[in-house]
C-alpha cells in the first residue's frame, strides 16, 4: 500500500512540474512584455529598463525559469503586476470562498444526484424512472449561469419585490464570523452548482445501477432471502461506486481550480473571480498561480481516488506495483 501511494504521489510531481514549465514558457516567452504592462503605455524606455532588471527578464530563459522554480519551492509566487502585493495572499484571501462554495455544493449534489440514480434504476421504465432521466436531462441541458440568474431572480428579487428577504443576492460571510450568516449567503450558490451537476451523478449512478442490478451474484443474493434494501445498497451501489469516487475526484479538482461561472453571477470573491480579472489585466503572476493551484487540486484529488481505490479493490494495489 506505501509504495502503491509513493508512485502515486512522484508521479503528481510530475505532472506538476510538466505543468509548471508549460505554463512558465506560455506567459513569460510571449510577445508581449511585462514591464510595459506593470509601467504602463507611457513609459519611458529607462524606466522599464530598471523593471525588467528588477524583474530579471533581462536574464536568459533557463535562469528565470529555475529562479521560478527556486522562488516557488520557498512559497513565493511573486507580486501582482498590478496591485503589487504578493501573489500568496491573494490566493489565501480568495481560496476560503471557493472551498466553501464547492464543499457545500458537493455535500448538496451527491444528497440529490445519487439518491435520484438510484431510484431510477431500481425502477426502470416507471414513472419514478421517467421523472429521474427529465430531471438529468433538464440538469445538464440548463447552463448554469441561466439557472443562477432563474435562482436570484424567483428566489431574490420577487421576494424582495413583495418585502421579503428570502435570500441575499450575493457575496460572502466567513465561516467564523457567522456561520448562519454563511450557510445564508451560499445557499443560492449551492443549490445552483448542485441542482446542474446532480444531474450528471443522476444519469451515472442509474447507468452503473442498472448495470450492477443484472449481475447474476445480484440475483443469487435475491434468491437466499437478503432484503432489497441490502442488496441495493450493500451489494449493488458498492459495485457501482468507483466510477462515481472517480468523476467526484475529478469534479472537485477541476472546481477548486475556480468556480467561475457561479462565482461572476453571485459575486462572490473567490479563485474563479480572480482568475477572470488576472486574465483581462494581463496579470501574468497571478495567472500562473492560479493554474499551478489548480493542478495541485486536481493531482490531490487523483491521489485521493487513487488511495480510495486501493483501498476498495486489493488489484489496484497489485496492478500500481
Amino acid at each position: 500500500m506505501t509504495k502503491f501511494i509513493v508512485s502515486r504521489v512522484l508521479f503528481g510531481i510530475l505532472v506538476l512540474f510538466l505543468l509548471s514549465v508549460f505554463v512558465f514558457f506560455l506567459f513569460y516567452v510571449t510577445p508581449s512584455d511585462p514591464a510595459r504592462i506593470i509601467a504602463g503605455d507611457k513609459a519611458t524606455e529607462e524606466l522599464m529598463a530598471q523593471i525588467r532588471m528588477k524583474l530579471g527578464l533581462d536574464q536568459p530563459i533557463y535562469v528565470q525559469y529555475l529562479r521560478f522554480i527556486g522562488n516557488l519551492l520557498h512559497g513565493d509566487l511573486g507580486y501582482s503586476y498590478r496591485s503589487n502585493l504578493p501573489v500568496a495572499d491573494l490566493l489565501l484571501s480568495r481560496i476560503p470562498v471557493t472551498l466553501s462554495l464547492v464543499f457545500g455544493a458537493v455535500i448538496l449534489w451527491l444528497a440529490i444526484g445519487i439518491p435520484i440514480g438510484i431510484a431510477s434504476a431500481k425502477h426502470p421504465g416507471s414513472v419514478r424512472d421517467r421523472v429521474g432521466q427529465a430531471f438529468a436531462i433538464v440538469g445538464i441541458s440548463f447552463p448554469t449561469f441561466v439557472l443562477g440568474m432563474m435562482a436570484l431572480y424567483l428566489l431574490y428579487f420577487l421576494p424582495s419585490k413583495a418585502g421579503l428577504q428570502l435570500f441575499p443576492p450575493g457575496g460572502y460571510v466567513p465561516f467564523v464570523d457567522d456561520p448562519l450568516g454563511w450557510a445564508w449567503h451560499l445557499a443560492l450558490p449551492w443549490l445552483t452548482l448542485a441542482l446542474v451537476v446532480a444531474a450528471v451523478y443522476a444519469r451515472l449512478t442509474r447507468g452503473q445501477m442498472l448495470e450492477v442490478l443484472g449481475q447474476d451474484y445480484i440475483r443469487t443474493a435475491r434468491a437466499k432471502g437478503l432484503t432489497e434494501r441490502r442488496v441495493t445498497y450493500t451489494h449493488a451501489f458498492r459495485s457501482a461506486m468507483p466510477p462515481l469516487v472517480t468523476q467526484l475526484g475529478i469534479d472537485i479538482g477541476l472546481m477548486l481550480g475556480g468556480v467561475i461561472v457561479i462565482e461572476q453571477v453571485f459575486g462572490l470573491l473567490g479563485v474563479g473571480s480572480l482568475a477572470v480579472t488576472s486574465v483581462a489585466m494581463q496579470d501574468r503572476p497571478v495567472v500562473i498561480a492560479i493554474v499551478l493551484l489548480g493542478g495541485f487540486f486536481v493531482v490531490v484529488s487523483n491521489l485521493v481516488v487513487d488511495v480510495l481505490y486501493a483501498v476498495m479493490d486489493s488489484r489496484v494495489r497489485t496492478a500500481g506495483r
